[in-house]
């Protein structure tokens, strides 16, 4: 079967990119010229996306959203080391150039090759595909994870990426110091997860290169065949650190058709429909991926799903602020609460 392509459009209001310095930044760092088209794809909460077409060349431009203030979640220096670093031994676009000097668009951002494929967002467009396609699908997303985390970080120039001693404590520390910080409404569940991550802290699984961000809206399937993952996008929080903290938000973004109703409100991804991989069927896949055991999952999908509500949260707050103006963040707040309400609920059941 063939799926449709993922399409930008217009860029959203407040969103424009300044076309002429950009114009004038490609013409003098990567060479290109001709006339430039900018449009912005729809989709995403985080840094902010955009198709550019200066003459008959695709890129992809990457920029954290206006009136961020949360350095380490859009930093598009790392994320262009590590594209520039995996492309070649690991499905990831390759990097065409990196602006870090703000006087051009007003923030650091990189443009990399446009990677044309489909990208599945919370349904798959149109009719969905048989079940035994959505299982391949899924098994492939959760089969190129446990490759990732196989990756020889020393091998690909990466080996200085980040600090894996005492990653999952210094996770739980700072995620918790960013909901602090922009905390707006009182809701006791966010601050109890947060207890009790930090009083049954795991003995460190080992180091890995870990993506941060791994669902299947990151990354691009071959449109004449959706189980064949052309790249993995959006690196710009991957480090080396604990790999069962990865599958830990990867299993975070999952839904089960029997979670609870509020929680399918705020469904990821077509994880519920037949053919559909469960949370344990994904755990127990990456376990036999990668041959290891996960000691106290829950563990880790707790913690998915409460960094996920705090990411959830300082958009949130950027929204409460006036810094954006994307309506689609008005009920985000409501969705801090019912993702770390089943956290809570896995915590106490002891499993994903």
């Amino acid at each position: 079967m063939t799926a449709p392509l993922d399409e930008p459009g217009a860029p959203r209001d407040g969103e424009a990119l300044d076309e002429a310095a950009l114009g004038g930044y490609l013409r003098a760092h990567a060479g290109l010229d001709g006339p430039l088209v900018v449009r912005q794809f729809p989709k995403g909460h985080s840094n902010l996306t955009y198709l550019v077409q200066v003459g008959d060349r695709e890129l992809v431009l990457r920029r954290p959203p206006f009136g961020s203030k949360v350095k380490s979640a859009h930093d598009m220096g790392r994320e262009h080391r590590v594209l520039s670093a995996l492309h070649g031994r690991y499905p990831a676009p390759r990097p065409v150039a990196l602006c870090e000097d703000p006087s051009v668009l007003g923030a650091s951002f990189y443009v990399m090759e446009r990677l044309r494929g489909v990208i599945v967002r919370k349904d798959f467009v149109g009719e969905p595909p048989p079940p035994d396609v959505v299982r391949r699908v899924h098994t492939s997303l959760v089969e190129r994870l446990a490759d990732l985390h196989a990756l020889d970080a020393g091998a690909v120039g990466l080996g200085e990426l980040g600090k894996p001693e005492g990653y999952v404590e210094r996770q739980v520390t700072g995620w918790a110091k960013r909901y602090q910080a922009s905390q707006t409404d009182d809701v006791p569940v966010v601050e109890q997860i947060a207890r009790h991550l930090a009083a049954h802290l795991p003995r460190e699984s080992g180091a890995a290169l870990i993506h941060n961000d791994y669902k299947l809206d990151n990354v691009v399937l071959a449109q004449d065949d959706l189980a064949s993952v052309v790249g993995v996008l959006d690196w710009e929080m991957c480090t080396l650190g604990d790999p069962w903290m990865d599958l830990g938000t990867a299993l975070g973004y999952w839904m089960d058709p029997d979670d609870d109703e509020a929680l399918q409100l705020i469904r990821w991804a077509p994880t519920t429909l037949p053919g559909s991989l469960s949370r344990r069927e994904v755990l127990a896949l990456y376990e036999a991926r990668t041959g290891r055991a996960v000691v106290d999952p829950a563990y880790y999908y707790a913690f998915g799903l409460w960094k996920t509500a705090i990411v959830l949260q300082q958009i949130y707050y950027r929204y409460k602020q006036g810094l954006t103006k994307d309506a689609r963040f008005a009920p985000l707040g409501l969705a801090v609460k019912v993702l770390c309400d089943q956290a809570a609920r896995a915590l106490d059941r002891g499993h994903v």
